[in-house]
């Protein structure tokens, strides 16, 4: 249902040599290369392509631009942030080199992932780690003054200190902590970004003394103009705490001069509900806000504090796990540097049926919302875009009645792609339709299903009622993610990471005749492992991993391939025909 149209643009420019750009080349530290490779057919090695598409701009400042891509090779998001040499000083260009280095040194989950550099004439293009939540200072705005829970709060605390530690304990201090550069993703996993003005200091009591960072978050020793260390790191770190737990900036002021003087005064624009967070929570920024640098926390020592300690293990293993989905391992540095090809690509959706005998371009689904996957069931559409929001609509005319199965909270019939708002923040990955009903898996393998469980295709028990209007989580499988999700018009099927197979649903067309309303585990021959499932409208299909196929469900017409019939070298025909079967058979 999507056309593709294409343009291919191979930019042999753009390699992974920042040389000419760097200045000298006399730096011993670590960063890219200083030197071009070899081109392909020139008698050396060939390179290897990564190939690009774009998808949108996400942002523009004053010497280049952000955009967003979908590198193909593993169908992952990453941001381009493009930047003109051309129009920068000599000190700037240093700074973006810089940001470079300091990114190469950095890995955690908790800061943003450096993953490759270009250049493509005058212009550095630095590959990054996308965040598809949008930023903490936005995330705030959104609040409209309802204070966070502390619980949430803690969970943000958590995620900065342990990026600011990481960052202090490879000597390097980041010099503009705010709300504006740390991004989110839509599962609330904090990445500490934008390492430009970021210094690295030789050792843990080095000072600097260059006047940079953002105003609102600078710190007393900043605004008086004398050496600062990594507690000026510390002071921006309690200022973005501050603005969580009250949504304002903790110093403002109407010019730049009697901000610093509130600064350096410890005049706070307001004071933390202590009814609403606990002393515990209030005393860590307080700590972190103290007016004299030496008497700050280190980031270890914050997160050695009862309030983090307790569950610091607890929370580890929450940003491990958030962060496996989009994980994936820098460019080798050993083999030959890499060339980037982009390739102009253009998504669209085109739809027939239900009385249009001619496909429509639907114009909601293109450009930056392009669909990366589309789903029909009998009733509605589905689209998964390529930024992992899911649109619903339906698909007939006439006074079908509808169970919910668009996840809009409602039974209305929709006849434009329609945003499912209740799942705003969750990044999904992967939707399928059944006949009045619709289930859908996230990049963290959580299962959502909405629409009609007459069939107890809700998996729930049918403890939610005959139809549930939006999406609700099956809590089943929390502790074992899915992999991959299909349904039939009245059965679902599921693949999880661990190459169990469960099923639920109308049982006539699963592995028995029975109708289960929660999932049962699918019994699978313990030689095979499955890799993809696949239903029909009243049939199931699992593929193995050395290529075989097991099926089961409604054979009428041979659909699922099981009939055998030989004839011509024996006297008479032989024929073995199957009709419903309730066990997994082999084809």
């Amino acid at each position: 249902m999507s056309v593709l149209g294409e343009y291919e643009r191979h930019c042999d420019s753009i390699n992974s040599d920042f040389g000419s750009e760097s200045g000298g080349g006399g730096d011993s530290g670590p960063g890219p290369s200083a030197s071009p490779g070899p081109r392909a057919g020139g008698g050396a090695a060939e390179q290897e392509e990564l190939h690009y598409i774009p998808i949108r701009v996400l942002g523009r400042g004053a010497f280049g631009e952000a955009t967003l891509y979908r590198r193909t090779e593993d169908d992952s998001l990453v941001v381009w942030k493009e930047v003109d040499l051309t129009r920068l000083s000599e000190k700037e260009r240093r700074d973006a080199l810089n940001e470079i280095v300091i990114l190469a040194l950095l890995q955690h989950d908790n800061i943003i992932a450096y993953y490759n550099h270009f250049m493509d004439n005058t212009t550095l293009l630095i590959e990054l780690e996308y965040c598809n939540g949008g930023n903490l200072y936005d995330k705030i705005l959104r609040q409209k003054d309802k204070l966070f829970e502390e619980e949430m709060v803690v969970w943000y605390l958590f995620q900065i200190v342990s990026a600011v530690s990481c960052i202090h304990k490879a000597g390097i201090l980041h010099r503009d902590i705010k709300t504006l550069n740390i991004f989110l993703t839509k599962a609330n996993l904090i990445k500490l970004g934008d390492y430009g003005l970021a210094k690295k200091l030789n050792s843990e009591y080095s000072m600097a003394e260059t006047l940079v960072g953002t105003p609102y978050y600078m710190s007393p020793e900043l605004c008086q103009g004398v050496k600062y260390n990594f507690k000026s790191d510390i002071w921006a770190v309690g200022c973005v705490i501050f603005e969580l737990l009250t949504l304002k900036r903790t110093f403002d002021a109407t010019n730049p001069l009697n901000l610093c003087v509130k600064i350096v005064q410890g005049i706070r624009a307001m004071e933390v509900d202590s009814s609403q967070y606990s002393l515990e929570l209030i005393q860590m920024v307080h700590a972190c806000l103290d007016q004299d640098p030496e008497q700050r926390p280190t980031a270890d020592e914050l997160l050695d504090r009862p309030l983090l300690r307790r569950r610091r293990r607890e929370m580890e293993e929450k940003v491990t796990l958030l962060n496996a989905p989009t994980k994936r391992p820098r460019s080798s540095t050993v083999t030959e540097a890499p060339i980037a090809v982009v390739t102009s690509r253009t998504s669209e959706v085109y739809v027939w049926g239900g009385g249009k005998s001619t496909p429509q371009k639907l114009d909601v689904i293109k450009s930056g919302c392009s669909a990366r996957q589309v789903c029909a069931g009998n009733t509605h559409f589905a689209v998964v875009t390529v930024e992992k929001e899911l649109y619903t609509w339906v698909n007939m005319q006439g006074g079908t009645k509808l169970h919910g199965q668009l996840g809009h909270g409602d039974k209305a019939s929709y006849r434009q792609p329609k945003h499912v708002e209740k799942l705003q923040g969750k990044a999904i990955r992967q939707v399928s339709c059944g006949d009045d009903f619709t289930v859908c898996v996230t990049d963290e393998g959580q299962l959502y299903a909405f629409g009609s469980d007459y069939y107890g295709c809700m998996g729930v028990d049918k403890v939610a009622g005959p139809e549930v209007l939006e999406p609700m989580q099956l809590n089943f499988f929390l502790n074992n993610p899915v992999e991959q999700v299909s349904c039939g018009d009245n059965h679902v099927v599921v693949l999880t990471r661990n190459k169990e197979v469960y099923s639920w649903g109308c049982g006539e067309y699963v592995d028995s005749e029975e109708d289960y309303y929660t999932p049962q585990k699918v019994d699978v021959p313990k030689a095979l492992i499955i890799v993809a499932v696949q239903c029909g409208c009243d049939g199931t299909f699992l593929l193995t991993q050395s290529g075989k196929v097991l099926a089961c469900g409604l054979n009428e017409s041979n659909k699922l391939g099981l009939n055998q019939c030989m004839c011509g070298i024996i006297n008479h025909e032989v024929s073995t025909h199957f009709g419903v079967l309730t066990t997994l058979s082999l084809l």
